[in-house]
């Protein structure tokens, strides 16, 4: 049952023993001021168990606090986290999974920053952000090769850019927020220097490592990136040697609008996404947004839409999901349910690490025994 789903890929030399990743996911379990915390360790520990090929660990930043996007956001800018950002990688190839560090700067989504900065003044939820200099972009690229460096230092199987959810990579290639005049704005060719610049001094830095994208496919907004041009970016990432696409819709500005919040509900509603870019690249491409089923996850793959599964809520809801799909039993799947508001992400939003309503009584009373 499932054969695509359970069968082993490489990608640039790391073989995945299926096709099941982890998503990246921010949950708020680091520690203030972006530690490994206990809370960390025993969550990746938790989903590196659950039997996916890959877990991706969110969202550390290159540049604190002028990239962080909350005081809990994990931190890869430091020699001084590189013992915690080591155990954590070991405590996930443990469980038998494959490790890898999403790195980000979050630019006018900084929220630790007292100036946010983004590559044009453009106001974002009543802050106006500061825009980047040339100098100020060049110290920035440097950020994200040092933090891959530490990635890699810390003993990590790949590294993966965050160019999603409407942060700094993909601010510099959006018309809504790039309003630049210099070889940094205009065309869809000054707008994608950036990310490229980012992702060539990040591989010359980390050799063989393989470097993925978080990809921000459409911006859900008027004015906003849309699918025609990343899909042009993507096949300029893919001949620029990325080594996969994870693809993904919609910012902090679009999550909330009325029919974002509609299509956020219904199932695999990102695979139409992932789809129209995979048929630009000849790189693997993960595809996510509640796929929470093993037939919709298997028939993904067999239509050619996608190569791997992310699973980011799905998987934190019933980390037994891959268990329970691999042996037949997906009626016992506990399911997020959007139904409940996204409450999860109600109480990140406030500063609070998340925990999830529809865990059995059980896991709820131990974890908040643990943790809270």
């Amino acid at each position: 049952m499932h054969s695509r789903l359970f069968s082993e890929i490489t990608i640039q030399g790391v073989t995945l023993s299926n096709r099941l990743t982890m998503a990246p996911l921010y949950l708020g379990y680091a520690g203030e001021g972006g530690t490994v915390s206990p809370m960390l360790l025993d969550h990746y520990r938790v989903m590196a168990q659950s039997g996916v090929a890959m877990v991706v660990v969110e969202n550390a930043t290159v540049d604190h606090p002028g990239g962080s996007g909350s005081n809990r956001t994990l931190r890869a800018d430091t020699d001084e986290n590189l013992d915690g950002l080591r155990t954590l990688a070991q405590t996930i190839q443990n469980e038998g999974a494959r490790a890898c560090l999403q790195i980000n700067h979050a630019g006018r989504f900084a929220h630790a920053a007292p100036e946010p900065l983004a590559p044009s003044a453009v106001e974002t939820f009543r802050r106006m952000p500061k825009a980047l200099d040339e100098s100020t972009i060049q110290h920035i690229i440097g950020c994200y090769a040092q933090a891959a460096v530490r990635a890699k230092a810390a003993g990590f199987d790949m590294v993966e850019l965050h160019g999603g959810t409407g942060y700094l990579l993909a601010q510099f290639l959006s018309p809504h927020t790039n309003r630049r005049t210099d070889r940094y704005g205009g065309s869809l060719d000054n707008r994608q220097r950036f990310a490229l610049e980012v992702l060539g001094q990040v591989k010359a830095a980390v050799s063989q490592l393989p470097v993925g994208y978080r990809f921000l496919a459409d911006e859900w907004l008027p004015d906003g990136l849309q699918l025609e041009e990343s899909r042009r970016f993507a096949k300029t990432l893919a001949d620029a040697g990325i080594a996969y696409i994870s693809v993904m819709g919609g910012t902090y500005e679009s999550f909330s609008r009325p029919e974002i919040v509609e299509k956020s509900k219904q199932t695999g509603y990102m695979l139409d996404l992932a789809a129209a870019i995979r048929e630009q690249v000849d790189v693997p491409v993960i595809a996510a947004g509640r796929l929470a089923t093993g037939a919709i996850a298997e028939q993904a793959i067999a239509q050619g839409k996608t190569d791997l599964i992310g699973l980011a809520r799905v998987l934190w809801a019933d980390p037994q999901w891959p268990q329970k799909v691999r042996d037949g039993r997906e009626d016992e799947i506990i399911h997020c349910d959007p139904s409940c508001g996204e409450a999860c992400m109600q109480m990140v939003m406030k500063g609070r690490p998340a925990f999830c309503v529809r865990w059995p009584a059980e896991k709820m009373k131990a974890w908040k025994e643990k943790f809270v």
